[in-house]
C-alpha cells in the first residue's frame, strides 16, 4: 500500500506524535504523577493513593552533557517508568523522581575554552534533558526535580559535609558521634590526651588534637598531581598507563595538604551491612574487595632511635622476614637514612649512588612518575637500600631496610617486613637483590619458589610443627605480651580525598582563621555561593612539572577569599577555603532530597523520611526500594553514599542506615560502527548489507561492535526515534529487545516490529477507515477468556520481577490471539490497553478514553486474574518404564495419586508384557516412573 493509500485512522508516527505531545501536557496539567507525602507542602489528603503502600523507585541521575542523550542512556528510565506505572495502578503510592548532578569537570572545561559560565552551559544542557525525557511521557513527579548546582540544594551538601566535619567515630560503641561529645571527655579526663593533660595544652594545641579526630580533617595526604590539568586527580581518574583520564596528561604521585574523609572507620559496618541489602552479589563482592578487611598484627620493628610499624596478615612468618620495604613517601625515609652506606654495603642495593641520600633521592623521583597501578602490578622489581637496619623483634636479627615502589605509601602503614619464602613479590625481590630466604611454612617435596599455601611452621622456633591458624593466634598473644606488636585489622579501602582544584563545584563552608587552622560556618550562613569569577580554569603547568603547587581559580578572587565575619566573638577577619568539593558530594545524599524537596528548614521531615525510607521492620536497612543504574557506580558512588548516609543516620538524622534497599544494574545499549580502508569512521545509516559484506556506497567497510559515540557516526537519539515511530514504540522496543540487565545491540531497522505491535492493539479498538470504535460487550469465548487470564497472571509476574521483554511478549501473543476474531469484546480489550500502558502509555491513555472512559488510566486497576481460569482442564504425565518414556495419559488436575496410578498401568500395560511393578512413583503434576 503506498503512503497515499495508508488508511486515515491507522496508527502511524504522525498520529504517534500528535497524541503523545498531547497526553504529555495533560498529565503536566493535572499533576498526574504527583505523590503524596504525609507531611509538609507535597502533602495531600484527597490523593488517590493517600495512605496507600509506598514505592520509592529511583534512576542514578545523570549528568547532564552538551551532547544530549543517545537511545542508550534511557533504558533504564523506560524500565523503572514502566515498572512504577504498573505499581502505581497495582495500589502503590510511587515516588518516581529525576534530578541531575550538574557539577563536573566537562561545564568547567567548556567554560574555559569558551568564555561561557557553567551555569547558563549547565543550565541549557538540564533543560535539554527535561525535554528529551519529558517526550519518552517519563512519569516523573516533576515538582521534585533539581540540579546538583542549584544553591538552594548544595546549602544542605555543605550541611551534610559540616556534620561530617563536627563529628568522630567512637570506637566503643562504633558509631559517629558529636565532636562536643569528644572534647567533653577530654575536659573530663575519661579519654587520655597523648603527651600532656588537656588542662595543660593550649587552645591551638586542643584544636589541633580535636581535628585530629574529626570524620572530615585536613592531611598531608599522598595525591594524584596533575600539572598538565593543574588539579588533583581521584584513583579512579587515573588510567592504568598513569595519565589522566580527561586530556591524556601525565600524573604525579605528591604530598599536599588535602581534605579527606574518614570513611575507613566505617570499613567494618560497610562490609557487615551489605548482608542486609537486596543487592547482585558481585557488586557486594566488588564492595568487599575494595574495602578489602584484613585481619593480622601490628609489629614493631626497632631502627636506631625509631620504630617502624608494619601491618601483617601473617605474624606466624615473622622467623622469615629477612628484609624490610618502605614506601618511598614513608616519612621515617630520609630520617633513618645515614649519611653514608654501611661498611660491605651490597653495590646491588646502592642504585648506583655514592650516598645513601642521593640513591632516595633518586629513586623517589623515579617513583612519583607512576601510578598506584603501574607500581604494584610491575614485574620488574626495583629498590634502593636506606642504609639503615631494622631488628626483627622475635630473633633479633639484623635485616636491611629498602625502599621500593611495590609499597604504597596509603596502603596499611606504608611499610612491610618481606618473608620471601611465603611471598611471591617478596621471593623476586630477594632473588634481583640477593637477600637471603627463610622458608617458615613447610612446601610440598621439590617445590621452587615462594610457597603460599598452608602447613606447619618450619624454622620458627617454638612456633614449629603448629598450624597457620594456630601459629597465628600464638605469634599475636606473644607479641602483645612481649611489647613487640598487637592484633589489629586494616583496610585495603584508604580514606576519602574530597578536595578539587577546580571552580564548578561546591564551595566548602570553612574558614580559616589565624592560626591556619579551619573553623566551620555556622547554618546560618549557608550556602556559601560559588562567586562569580573572571576565570574559570586552575592555573596549568608544564605537564611534566612534577613540582609545580597547585592554584585554584577561587584563590584567585581575593574580595570573596579574604572575609570579615562574626563567628561568636565579634568581627574578625578570615580566609575562605577555595578548593571545592568533588562531584561525588552532591549524589551521595540525593535520594534524601527527592522525599522533601522544598524544606528550608531541615535536611528531610522526619515523618517523609519513616515514610518514603524509614526501616519496615526491625533489622530491615530501610532505603530506597529499587535503584537502578549501571554497574560502573559499583563501588565509588555507592560506597560514597553508603558512609554519608551511616554517618546521619549515627547523627539521628535519618531512620534508616543504608540509602538504597534494593540494587539492579541495567545492561547497556550498543551498536555496531563501521570504518573504511583507511581507518576512517562512516556513518552506520548509510551502511548497507550486501552478500555478506558491508558497503558505504560502493565501498566495503568493516563492522565493529561496541559503544555509541559521535566519533565513531553511529549515536541515534531518541528524538529521531520518536520522530520516525513516535515514542510509545521507542519505548516497547526498548524494553522487548531482551532481559533489561543484559547488554543488547541497537537495530534501528527493527524497531517497525514494535511498532506493528502497536498498530495491532489499536486496530482492535480503532476502525483505520472510519475511526470508530470496534469494541462490543460481546463475551469472549471460553478458551479465548482462559488465554486472556494466563496473560494477566504472566504479565503482573514478569513486571514484578523486570521481566518486561517477556511481558510484551505475551501482550503480543495475545494481541495475536484477539485479532483474528469476527468480535472485539471489550472483556478482552479493557485488560489489554490497561496491560500495554505500562510500555506505551500515551497510546493507552488515547485508546482508554476512546473506550469511554472519563479519567486517565494511571490509577486504573491493573488487572487481575481469576484463580478459576488458570485452573487446567487435564494435565498430561509421561509415564516411563525402567527410565524411558513408554506412554502418555491425559487425567484431570483433581485426580488423586491412585487414579493417577491405575491409569498410568493401563497405558504401559503393553510395555510391561503381564509383568508385576516393583515399584510405581507418582511425582504430582509431572510424571509417573514404573519400576519393573
Amino acid at each position: 500500500m503506498s503512503e497515499s493509500e495508508t488508511p486515515r485512522f491507522r496508527y502511524t508516527a504522525a498520529l504517534a506524535n500528535e497524541i503523545e505531545p498531547r497526553w504529555q501536557a495533560w498529565w503536566a496539567e493535572h499533576g498526574t504523577f504527583h505523590a503524596p507525602n504525609p507531611a509538609g507542602d507535597l502533602a495531600d489528603p484527597a490523593h488517590p493513593r493517600a495512605g496507600a503502600p509506598k514505592l520509592h523507585v529511583q534512576d542514578m541521575f545523570p549528568y547532564p552533557s552538551g551532547a544530549g542523550l543517545h537511545v542508550g542512556h534511557p533504558l533504564g528510565y523506560i524500565g523503572t517508568d514502566s515498572y512504577t506505572r504498573y505499581k502505581r495502578m497495582a495500589g502503590f503510592n510511587v515516588l518516581h523522581p529525576m534530578g541531575f548532578d550538574a557539577f563536573g569537570l566537562p561545564a568547567e572545561q567548556y567554560a574555559v575554552q569558551t568564555g561561557t559560565h557553567p551555569a547558563v552551559t549547565t543550565a541549557a544542557n538540564v533543560e535539554r534533558y527535561r525535554g528529551q525525557l519529558r517526550r519518552l511521557g517519563l512519569a516523573y513527579d516533576d515538582r521534585r526535580t533539581f540540579a546538583t548546582t542549584d544553591p538552594e540544594y548544595y546549602r544542605w551538601t555543605q550541611w551534610i559535609f559540616l556534620q561530617v566535619f563536627n563529628s568522630w567515630y567512637d570506637e566503643k560503641i562504633r558509631k559517629a558521634r558529636p565532636i562536643a561529645a569528644l572534647i567533653a571527655e577530654f575536659e573530663a579526663g575519661t579519654r587520655p590526651t597523648p603527651g600532656a593533660p588537656w588542662a595543660s595544652l593550649s587552645a591551638v594545641e586542643r584544636r589541633k588534637l580535636v581535628d585530629d579526630h574529626r570524620l572530615a580533617y585536613i592531611s598531608e595526604a599522598p595525591v594524584n598531581w596533575c600539572p598538565g590539568l593543574g588539579t588533583v586527580l581521584a584513583n579512579e581518574e587515573v588510567t592504568p598507563e598513569g595519565r589522566s583520564e580527561r586530556g591524556n596528561f601525565p600524573v604525579f604521585q605528591r604530598s599536599l595538604k588535602q581534605w579527606m574523609m574518614r570513611i575507613t572507620a566505617y570499613g567494618d559496618r560497610l562490609i557487615e551491612d551489605l548482608d542486609t541489602l537486596d543487592w547482585p552479589e558481585p557488586v557486594k563482592l566488588m564492595q568487599r574487595n575494595w574495602i578489602g578487611r584484613s585481619r593480622g598484627a601490628h609489629v614493631d620493628f626497632p631502627v636506631a632511635d625509631d620504630t617502624i610499624t608494619v601491618f601483617t596478615t601473617r605474624p606466624d612468618t615473622l622467623f622469615g622476614a629477612t628484609y624490610m620495604v618502605l614506601a618511598p613517601e614513608h616519612e621515617l625515609v630520609n630520617k633513618i637514612a645515614p649519611a653514608e652506606w654501611p661498611d660491605g654495603t651490597n653495590r646491588k642495593w646502592t642504585g648506583g649512588e655514592e650516598t645513601p641520600g642521593k640513591a632516595i633521592a633518586a629513586y623517589k623521583k623515579a617513583a612519583a612518575a607512576k601510578t598506584d597501578e603501574e607500581r604494584t602490578e610491575s614485574k620488574e622489581k626495583t629498590g634502593v637500600f636506606t642504609g639503615a637496619y631494622a631488628i626483627n623483634p622475635v630473633n633479633q636479627t639484623r635485616i636491611p631496610v629498602f625502599i621500593a615502589d611495590y609499597v604504597l605509601a596509603g596502603y596499611g602503614t606504608g611499610a612491610i617486613m618481606a618473608v620471601p619464602g611465603q611471598d611471591e613479590r617478596d621471593w623476586e625481590f630477594a632473588e634481583v637483590f640477593e637477600l637471603p630466604i627463610i622458608r617458615t611454612v613447610k612446601a610440598p617435596a621439590d617445590f621452587e619458589g615462594a610457597f603460599t599455601g598452608d602447613g606447619p611452621a618450619i624454622n620458627s622456633d617454638w612456633l614449629d610443627g603448629k598450624g597457620v591458624v594456630e601459629a597465628k593466634a600464638a605469634m599475636i598473644a606473644w607479641l602483645e605480651q612481649h611489647g613487640h606488636g598487637r592484633g589489629a585489622t586494616t583496610y585495603r579501602l584508604r580514606d576519602w580525598l574530597f578536595s578539587r582544584q577546580r571552580y564548578w563545584g561546591e564551595p566548602f563552608p570553612i574558614v580559616y582563621d589565624e592560626t591556619g587552622l579551619p573553623v566551620a560556618l555556622p547554618d546560618s550562613m549557608l550556602p556559601v555561593v560559588l562567586p562569580e569569577v573572571d576565570d574559570f580554569s586552575p592555573r596549568t603547568f608544564d605537564p611534566d612539572d612534577a613540582a609545580s603547587e597547585p592554584e585554584t581559580p577561587l584563590s584567585r578572587k581575593k574580595d570573596w577569599v579574604q572575609v570579615e565575619l562574626d563567628l561568636g566573638d565579634g568581627p574578625k577577619q578570615y580566609t575562605r577555603e577555595t578548593n571545592t568539593m568533588p562531584q561525588w558530594a552532591g549524589s551521595c545524599w540525593y535520594e534524601l532530597r527527592y522525599l522533601d524537596p522544598h524544606n528550608d528548614k531541615a535536611l528531610v521531615d522526619p515523618d517523609n523520611e519513616a515514610y518514603w525510607t524509614g526501616p519496615a521492620r526491625d533489622g530491615d536497612c530501610g532505603g530506597v526500594d529499587l535503584y537502578v543504574g549501571g554497574v560502573e557506580h559499583a563501588v565509588l558512588h555507592l560506597l560514597y553514599a553508603r558512609f554519608w548516609h551511616k554517618v546521619l543516620y549515627d547523627l539521628g538524622h535519618v531512620s534508616s542506615f543504608e540509602p538504597f534497599r534494593k540494587l539492579f544494574n541495567q545492561g547497556y545499549i550498543q551498536a555496531y560502527a563501521f570504518q573504511d580502508s583507511r581507518g576512517f569512521y562512516v556513518p552506520a545509516e548509510e551502511v548497507e548489507e550486501r552478500d555478506n559484506q558491508y558497503f558505504y556506497g560502493d565501498q566495503v567497510v568493516t563492522r565493529s561492535y561496541g559503544k555509541m559515540g559521535k566519533s565513531l557516526k553511529n549515536v541515534v537519539t531518541p528524538d529521531e526515534m520518536c520522530e520516525q515511530y513516535g515514542a510509545d514504540t521507542f519505548r516497547v522496543y526498548e524494553m522487548a529487545m531482551g532481559p533489561l540487565d543484559v547488554s543488547r545491540p541497537w537495530e534501528t531497522r527493527a524497531v517497525i516490529g514494535s511498532q506493528r505491535f502497536l498498530q495491532r492493539v489499536w486496530r482492535l479498538v480503532i476502525d483505520e477507515e472510519s475511526g470508530a470504535v470496534r469494541v462490543t460487550d460481546a463475551p469472549l469465548e471460553p478458551a479465548v477468556r482462559k488465554h486472556l487470564h494466563r496473560t494477566i497472571a504472566g504479565v503482573r509476574e514478569d513486571l514484578d520481577e523486570l521481566r518486561f521483554n517477556t511481558a510484551i511478549a505475551k501482550l503480543i501473543e495475545l494481541t495475536n490471539t484477539l485479532t483474528p476474531l469476527p468480535v472485539v469484546s471489550r472483556e478482552a480489550v479493557e485488560p489489554l490497553v490497561l496491560m500495554v500502558s505500562p510500555f506505551a502509555p500515551h497510546l493507552a491513555e488515547e485508546l482508554w478514553r476512546r473506550l469511554g472512559h472519563d479519567d486517565t488510566l494511571a490509577y486504573a486497576d491493573f488487572p487481575v486474574a481469576d484463580p478459576a481460569q488458570l485452573k487446567a482442564e487435564s494435565v498430561t504425565y509421561p509415564v516411563q518404564v525402567n527410565g524411558k518414556v513408554r506412554g502418555r495419559v491425559e487425567v484431570s488436575p483433581e485426580a488423586d495419586e491412585a487414579e493417577v496410578r491405575s491409569v498410568a498401568l493401563e497405558a504401559v500395560a503393553e510395555a510391561l508384557a503381564g509383568r508385576d511393578p516393583k515399584k510405581v512413583i507418582v511425582v504430582p503434576g509431572r510424571l509417573v516412573s514404573v519400576v519393573v
